[in-house]
């Protein structure tokens, strides 16, 4: 019997048909997601989508978001649980798509991993397909790398890119805010896919394994940890339809924690307190801070604390809001009110990511902290 052929790239470590066999298996899930504005498929070399429907717009601007899930994906891998991951990275790339307003059209991902697993791949593309079809995107394409000797066998790295619309005279932003607005908060689910590095230098320090069963919580360390990016754009956009020119503005509350996000979508010269005492941070949150032996307050800059979302509201809409997200499964209260003029002392959070926004700090104390000041 002849000797089957040599593969050299199979024995320098990349294995094509375990790549095929992944792709295979995140079909059906894929498909799930496109509507008859997709062409194509599944496996082309890019991607299609029809746009005839934005002729109905008077003047489209196109939106566009890329991101990662971070080290969050060290805790998938450390458990071998992969099918939330899919889910963080949509609300990493899609649910900034809507802070300007605008309705995701379609999505791209990127998979680098050291090893093709197929149905590790098929899991993490599941949760991406689960997270568009929630939130309205078609999840047109995709790319799977191997990198053996790049990557150990059992790592890997997941990234995406989505593009939106929006009509131009609806784009939400600072121009549209105004002194008086109220400021609403959103749920989060817990930590997102932010603020992990934080959340592993501290379990690590204590020893702890994500294994090990978490008392607190009912489960492993690693599942809690893993609790799924909440996504927000079909609510945001109800709210949007709802509420018309009322919204102002929109915040992903992700790196940099609440006050420094709110003060990027803030118009320069106003600010805002936003008060502790309206909400409890998440148990999460509460029991990282204890094992790492920090203050609640010292963790704001990194971890959303329970606020997902921020949004900027006409006062007189306030309540509507907060009744429309309740209604649409969104836990909602004002946190508080934007202003100008002269502003108290105090340390003030300016901008991030290079924008030079309002001016923002938290005060008071959470609510169900014990006022002597422990956590």
């Amino acid at each position: 019997m002849a000797a089957a052929p040599r593969n050299p790239y199979s024995e320098a470590g990349v294995d094509t048909a375990a790549g095929d066999l992944a792709v295979e298996l995140m079909k059906s899930a894929v498909r799930r997601t496109h509507g008859p504005e997709v062409l194509g498929g599944v496996g082309g070399f890019a991607g299609l989508f029809d746009v005839s429907a934005l002729r109905s717009y008077a003047k489209p601007l196109l939106a566009t978001s890329t991101d990662g899930v971070g080290t969050k994906v060290a805790i998938a891998q450390a458990i071998d649980k992969h099918d939330t991951i899919g889910q963080d990275l949509v609300g990493m790339v899609v649910d900034d798509i809507v802070v300007v307003g605008a309705a995701p059209l379609f999505m791209t991902d990127y998979i680098a991993c050291g090893k093709v697993v197929p149905e590790r791949i098929a899991d993490i593309v599941r949760g991406i397909a689960d997270g568009c079809s929630a939130t309205g995107t078609a999840l047109v394409g995709g790319e799977t790398a191997e990198h053996p000797g790049l990557l150990g066998p059992d790592d890997y790295d997941v990234a995406g890119a989505a593009t939106g619309v929006v009509e131009t005279d609806r784009v939400l932003g600072a121009e549209r805010v105004r002194p008086g607005d109220a400021v609403i908060a959103l749920a989060a689910s817990g930590l997102h896919a932010n603020g992990y590095s934080l959340v592993r230098h501290i379990v690590a320090g204590a020893g702890v394994r994500y294994g090990n069963h978490a008392v607190d919580f009912g489960t492993s360390w690693g599942e809690a940890l893993l609790e799924p990016t909440r996504l927000y754009t079909a609510q945001l956009l109800r709210l949007a339809g709802a509420l018309g020119d009322r919204l102002h503005a929109l915040s992903h509350v992700t790196g940099g924690g609440i006050a420094a996000n709110l003060a990027r979508v803030l118009p320069r010269g106003t600010w805002a307190d936003l008060d502790r005492g309206t909400w409890s941070p998440l148990p999460v949150f509460r029991v990282l801070a204890d094992l790492g032996g920090l203050e609640l307050t010292t963790t704001e800059g990194t971890w959303n604390l329970g606020v997902g979302f921020l949004a900027v509201v006409a006062q007189d809409a306030a309540d509507a809001a907060i009744a429309t997200l309740q209604t649409d499964g969104i836990p909602a209260w004002q946190i508080g009110v934007v202003q100008d003029g002269a502003r108290p002392d105090g340390e003030f959070v300016h901008g991030a990511k290079g924008v030079d926004g309002g001016a923002v700090r938290l005060v008071g104390a959470y609510a169900d902290t014990p006022r002597d000041g422990a956590k």
